[in-house]
C-alpha cells in the first residue's frame, strides 16, 4: 500500500501539496483508494481517499495513530557538502533508512560547495522516510558555519572526526544509547587546524573511524551505522 506525508486533524489527512501532485498526477489514485499515512512526527494511519486532485488531496482515517517506536539515540549528522552533490545526495538517503534524526550543512575552511537546496534535500529525507517504512521525518537544517555551529550546539556528547595526527577514540567506542550526539565531518580537504583546535576547546571529542581513509560521503555513513549498530 502506498505511503503519504499528511497533516492530520481530528480524522482527515491532507497531503501535502508534492505528495498531493503524487498521488493524482503518478499514482493515478481515485477517491476510494485506501493509502497509509504517516504524518512526519512517528504516527502511522489507515486512510480511505475522499478527494484527489494534483493540488490538493483529503483522506479519510479509519484507523490510527499507531505510534512508531523511536530510536533509544538521538544523532544530528552536521557535513560539510561535497563538491559533487549527488554524493551526499546518495549519502543522505541511505543516511535516513539507517538511522539519522538531524542534518545539518557546514561551511567549512576548506568546503569546496557553499551551496545546498535544502528543499531538494528534504524531498530526499522524505522519499527515503517512506522507503523504509519510518513515521518520523528527520530534521534538515540550512547551511552554516562552522563557528556558529559549534557554539550553538547543545548536544549530549559532541564528536569530530579528522585526519590529522593525535590522540582520538574509535568511534565504536562512544556509547550512543540514550544520548543525543552530534558528530562533525568535514570536506574533501578536512577541517583546517583552527576548527579542529575550536572544537576540541568546545568540549568537542576527536573520534577516529579506522585506519582507512574514507570519503566525506563515506564517513557520514559509516557513523550513522556505527550509532545504530552499537546501540
Amino acid at each position: 500500500m502506498n505511503i503519504f506525508i499528511a497533516t492530520v486533524i481530528d480524522k482527515t489527512g491532507t497531503l501535502t501539496s508534492e505528495e498531493s501532485w503524487h498521488c493524482a498526477k503518478v499514482l493515478r489514485k481515485k477517491a476510494g483508494d485506501p493509502i497509509q499515512l504517516i504524518d512526519g512526527v512517528g504516527n502511522f494511519y489507515q486512510a480511505v481517499l475522499e478527494l484527489v486532485s494534483d493540488k490538493k488531496c483529503n483522506a479519510k482515517i479509519l484507523s490510527g495513530p499507531v505510534l512508531q517506536q523511536k530510536r533509544n539515540y538521538y544523532l544530528h549528522l552536521a557535513i560539510a557538502p561535497t563538491k559533487q552533490i549527488d554524493r551526499i545526495e546518495w549519502m543522505i538517503e541511505k543516511a535516513v533508512e539507517i538511522g539519522v534524526d538531524e542534518i545539518s550543512f557546514i561551511n567549512c575552511h576548506n568546503s569546496e560547495r557553499i551551496v545546498i537546496k535544502t528543499e531538494r534535500i528534504n524531498k530526499i529525507v522524505e522519499s527515503a522516510v517512506k522507503q523504509s517504512l519510518q513515521a518520523y521525518l528527520p530534521k534538515v537544517n540550512e547551511l552554516v558555519s562552522f563557528k556558529n555551529l559549534i557554539a550553538s550546539s547543545n548536544a549530549d556528547q559532541k564528536l569530530i572526526a579528522h585526519c590529522f595526527d593525535s590522540e582520538k577514540e574509535n568511534i565504536k567506542q562512544i556509547d550512543f544509547k540514550n544520548k543525543s550526539t552530534l558528530v562533525l565531518i568535514g570536506p574533501e580537504g578536512d577541517f583546517s587546524k583552527e576548527e579542529v583546535d575550536l572544537a576540541l576547546k568546545n568540549r568537542f571529542k576527536a573520534v577516529s573511524f579506522g585506519t582507512n581513509r574514507l570519503r566525506t560521503e563515506t564517513a557520514g555513513l559509516y557513523a550513522c551505522q556505527a550509532a545504530a549498530l552499537l546501540t
